[in-house]
């Protein structure tokens, strides 16, 4: 429903700079989509530069018609609130949204198109990212192993520690340089913004695998499919990496990680050595040797909270510890980690 020309404002009411505001951030970092401004009383009257750096600027504006009067025509909800419900706050603001014409994009777990009646108007719409068709893909049978193809799944230390970025960045470079490649989102931003995938976590587990070789199958005929990864082997609270693995069958691996980080954001669990966190992804995506086997072909490293320096030596002691490349796609390019892939 989202079309390339169509303006977008992002809803980001006291998330600017937040944690939680990373589905604004991806949108703003890769939605081809003209962005007029983004909403955030907090920090109305800056340009977004002035808040964030994101590879995009425009207006911080303080609320739904002052991004209107801007000629704005979708509002994305650009925060992902713990547990992904509507807070009750934001009502006011989508109501808002609704009235002045404004189309939304949606990407949490409560559903705004049995809230609000858009039938009237033949242009406007929403569009609840998460949303699963009722019809059920068969079961998982490991049917993606049979394919000749390169199937890379990014896989973290902890949850939104840069997978999708680091997905939709190489690639990126893989098609600048004439590879076949093509992005399978798994996650509302990475739909969002690439329109092709299935929410995961809105899927029931026992159809999680199946959705999941659903969508490679779909994709057989590319030469590199980039999986968008999800969760963490790592964390208690997440099984969404074990369904990308068995349902991509993937070949390779890329490990995503945050520089510094010695334990996950917002647990006690130690993060341990990367090495035996490398050896464990590789060890599961097999089935202790059961399935198809994966190779771990680079670490891509988040720096973006160090100096240049800090991230220099970050990225070499990263490298010397695992014994593989390792850079920060998003300051650094991908080409460290994924030319060997090409050759």
């Amino acid at each position: 429903m989202l079309k390339k020309q169509q303006k977008l404002a992002i809803y980001m009411e006291g998330s600017l700079g937040e944690l939680d505001g990373k589905m604004g951030y991806g949108v703003l970092r890769f939605s081809p989509n003209p962005i007029v401004a983004v909403i955030d009383s907090k920090h109305a009257g800056k340009q977004l530069g002035d808040v964030i750096q994101c590879g995009r600027n425009c207006p911080v504006v303080a609320d739904i018609e002052a991004a209107c009067a801007l000629g704005a025509e979708v509002l994305i909800l650009g925060i992902a609130p713990s547990g992904g419900r509507i807070p009750q706050s934001w009502m006011p603001a989508l109501t808002s949204a609704i009235d002045h014409g404004l189309s939304i994009v949606n990407g949490l777990h409560d559903f705004l198109a049995d809230r609000f009646d858009t039938s009237t108007r033949s242009e406007q719409w929403i569009w609840d990212v998460r949303h699963v068709t009722d019809e059920l893909p068969q079961m998982a049978e490991g049917r993606a192993a049979a394919l000749d193809n390169t199937r890379l799944l990014m896989v973290g230390t902890d949850m939104a520690i840069g997978k999708m970025t680091v997905g939709l960045e190489i690639n990126k470079y893989l098609i600048d340089r004439g590879v076949d490649s093509t992005f399978i989102a798994t996650g509302q931003i990475g739909l969002t913004i690439g329109g092709y995938g299935i929410p995961l976590d809105a899927v029931k587990v026992d159809h999680s695998c199946g959705w999941v070789e659903h969508c490679v199958l779909e994709k057989k005929q590319h030469k590199v499919i980039i999986i968008e990864g999800q969760g963490s082997l790592l964390h208690p609270g997440s099984s969404a990496t074990l369904s990308l693995m068995r349902g991509s069958c993937p070949t390779h691996l890329i490990l995503c990680h945050r520089a510094g980080m010695t334990h996950l954001d917002t647990l006690k669990v130690k993060v341990p050595p990367l090495k035996d966190v490398i050896a464990m992804n590789e060890l599961v995506s097999s089935a202790a040797g059961a399935l198809v086997s994966a190779k771990t072909i680079g670490v891509a490293l988040n720096t973006s909270a160090l100096t240049e320096q800090e991230a220099t030596y970050e990225i070499q002691k990263t490298s010397d510890e695992t014994g593989l490349p390792v850079t920060d796609v998003v300051r650094y390019g991908s080409g460290d980690i994924i030319d060997s892939l090409i050759k």
